[in-house]
């Protein structure tokens, strides 16, 4: 890097401008020189304009004249047959020699001032500049080492830049002559396409050993130039350093020789034909082509009468071929893509064709010949049916059945596409469906197997209970000496709860006999209360009270309820209706859960009733250990959604409650988080 001093830079910009011109006070001396310069400037253009208005007004120079400088002096255009009529001294002319540029006596002196001062700012310039020149000087050598390493970054740069605007990537690099591009595209062609919002059809291309010779055919403007200048521009850019516009998954090896034949070379100098060019350049690929070569041909075998022609392009890329030399040759004739057809190491390819609306598309197929479509295009164009027929005529019949059947072959490999794609598609939507069914078949096994595991245990664990419980109120029976029939029945009725390993959660919920009236007693509801909820046989223990709600003991299962739907009862009530416990009942949490609905619509209840089915909704989402449900309330004035929210914050067992996206309902719906 260059070790420049701080003081030095700051004087190199003290002195010269962002132009690269010293600024005037880059010394006292020369901002003195440029005053003085600048004054007699103007008072010489004022004696001019002065000297022009008189000239004028006497007619003795063009109304429209201006003074001008010629030889580093101001002078006045004069024509030719006025300029004795104005004193001064002549000092150009015109090309034509009818005007001359005359420098009027009243203007000598302040021309002469002008002169020497601009000769003084030439000499203290040159003085500052050698100044500084001195200064820089011990720094030259480093300052060559980082311009040349500017250049370099500045090519890096300017490489970095061309990779993005062609989003062209580094593929990956065989140690071998190949080429296997996926998604190729012409540099120069796709930036035109994209500056003018155009599409651009890629480029599939593979020349490996074996697979050495591409013999692309076609019609005209079909592609076929374009499909052989973009393998050799990549090509000789990869090989250049430059990342080129391929698709990921595309492999590139390096060549030693590339070898291109392409265009008009004709030469009137050197006696040259288009057809002897073509042959000059055959001669030097087959003197130097080998392995390790890749070579272009546009348009091989023309210029020449087409058998001949077709003949001499048939023995040369026969050559070419035995000296397993990579290469792509763009051709019209038919014996070449017959000797491809049956030659190991060359390949026909075609650029493929729209039969029905007549235009190309662009597209490289690799593995069989194209057509021309001359007779397609002559229709299409317009030319006479009657020169169609008689020049199918004169082609003979041979040929015109192997252009159709190229043509038919390329109709039906339109129409295989066009349903293959329509396959891929719908095999696509099948895998989804089978991928989506698979992953919902294992959350379903999965939450079968939990849910399974869960209702077992609980099962046991209340069974135990309840057994415990049962266990007891025999032995009190035994103990009053109670009837041995009595004993008998609740022994039955504890054989029916033997756990049979079924998914059943047993709820130890106790049932009062229906012709038995339960005492409810006055009194405050407090934690530890034993209630009754008011039109139901389920008996509990107040846990807590929040405000106007209670969490309350059931059994085993732990819920949250107004207060006012509460009823107390005594302990000795609830004992005794403990005791009278005729059935226990059975709850199917995979039914439970199956039948379980996240959402809930509120829209039209009132609200004690509407708080009494969030209540209820809540109670099974918490027990089904479900972590989010949703409330559908509607907008309206927000009461119902206010009246909602506020009582949904009471619970602990509530993580967040907030609407929902605005493309899903906004503030209609509210999304309720569980923990």
């Amino acid at each position: 890097g260059i070790d420049f001093e701080k003081n030095l830079l700051d004087q190199i910009n003290r002195i010269i401008d962002e132009r690269g011109k010293l600024r005037d006070n880059a010394s006292s001396e020369l901002q003195q020189i440029r005053k003085q310069l600048n004054t007699e400037q103007n008072n010489l253009r004022k004696k001019l304009d002065s000297i022009l208005k008189a000239a004028k007004s006497q007619g003795l120079i063009a109304d429209d004249a201006s003074p001008t400088i010629r030889n580093g002096r101001m002078v006045i255009p004069v024509p030719s047959e006025n300029k004795r009529k104005l004193k001064g001294f002549v000092q150009d002319e015109s090309a034509t020699g009818q005007t001359l540029f005359i420098e009027p006596v009243e203007v000598l002196e302040s021309n002469n001032e002008i002169r020497e001062l601009e000769y003084a700012e030439r000499r203290e310039i040159i003085r500052i500049l050698t100044e500084l020149t001195n200064q820089v000087r011990p720094l030259v050598p480093s300052l060559k080492r980082s311009y040349n390493f500017l250049g370099i970054i500045d090519f890096i740069r300017a490489k970095a830049k061309l990779a993005v605007s062609l989003n062209a990537i580094n593929p990956a690099f065989v140690n071998q002559t190949i080429i296997n591009w996926e998604g190729a595209f012409h540099p120069l062609l796709y930036l035109s396409h994209r500056q003018q919002q155009k599409s651009i059809v890629p480029l599939y291309i593979k020349l490996e050993p074996k697979h050495q010779i591409l013999l692309i055919s076609g019609p005209n403007a079909g592609g076929k130039s374009v499909t052989l200048k973009t393998v050799g521009l990549l090509q000789y850019m990869y090989q250049s350093g430059l990342l080129i516009p391929v698709a990921e998954g595309s492999q590139v090896g390096l060549f030693k020789n590339i070898f291109i034949d392409i265009g008009d070379e004709q030469s009137l100098e050197n006696d040259l034909s288009t057809y002897s060019s073509h042959l000059t350049n055959m001669k030097f690929f087959l003197k130097f082509a080998n392995k390790n070569t890749l070579f272009l041909i546009d348009e091989f075998g023309t210029g020449t009468e087409p058998s001949m022609g077709g003949a001499i392009a048939e023995s040369i890329l026969e050559k070419l071929n035995q000296a397993q030399a990579l290469g792509v040759i763009n051709t019209h004739y038919t014996n070449l893509k017959l000797f491809a057809e049956h030659t190991e190491g060359i390949e026909n390819g075609a650029m493929r064709f729209d039969t029905a609306n007549l235009e190309p598309l662009y597209q490289l197929e690799i593995g069989k010949p194209g057509s021309s479509f001359a007779f397609e295009i002559a229709h299409k164009i317009g030319l006479p049916e009657e020169v169609i027929a008689v020049s199918k005529q004169k082609l003979g019949t041979k040929q015109v059945d192997f252009d159709d059947l190229l043509r038919d072959l390329e109709v039906e490999k339109r129409n295989l596409s066009l349903k293959t794609q329509e396959l891929k598609i719908r095999e696509k939507d099948l895998q989804k469906v089978q991928a989506d069914y698979q992953t919902l078949k294992t959350d379903l096994e999965t939450n079968k197997k939990l849910l399974l595991n869960q209702a077992k245990q609980e099962a046991k664990t209340l069974l135990a209970e309840a057994n415990r419980k049962i266990e007891n109120t025999i032995r009190e029976i035994k103990e009053n000496q109670a009837d041995k029939t009595l004993t008998k029945k609740l022994r039955q009725e504890l054989e029916k709860f033997e756990f049979d390993n079924t998914p059943e959660v047993i709820e130890n919920e106790v049932v009062v006999e229906k012709d038995e009236e339960i005492e409810i007693i006055a009194g405050e509801i407090i934690v530890g209360s034993l209630v009754r909820i008011k039109g139901q046989s389920a008996l509990g223990e107040v846990l807590s009270l929040r405000g106007k709600d209670a969490e309350i003991a059931i059994g085993q299962l732990k819920t949250i309820i107004k207060i006012n739907r509460l009823e107390r009862i005594s302990r000795k009530e609830f004992k005794k209706t403990e005791r009278n416990i005729v059935s226990v009942k059975g709850i199917d949490l995979n039914e439970k859960m199956m039948n379980f609905k996240y959402e809930l619509d509120l829209r039209g209840k009132r609200g004690e009733e509407a708080l009494t089915f969030v209540d209820d909704m809540l109670d099974d989402a918490l027990m089904l250990n479900q972590s989010e449900i949703r409330i559908l309330h509607g907008k309206g004035d927000g009461i119902l959604r206010n009246l909602v929210r506020n009582h949904l914050r009471k619970f602990k067992q509530v993580a967040s409650v907030a609407d929902e996206h605005a493309d899903r309902g906004g503030d209609g719906i509210t999304i309720v988080k569980l923990k």
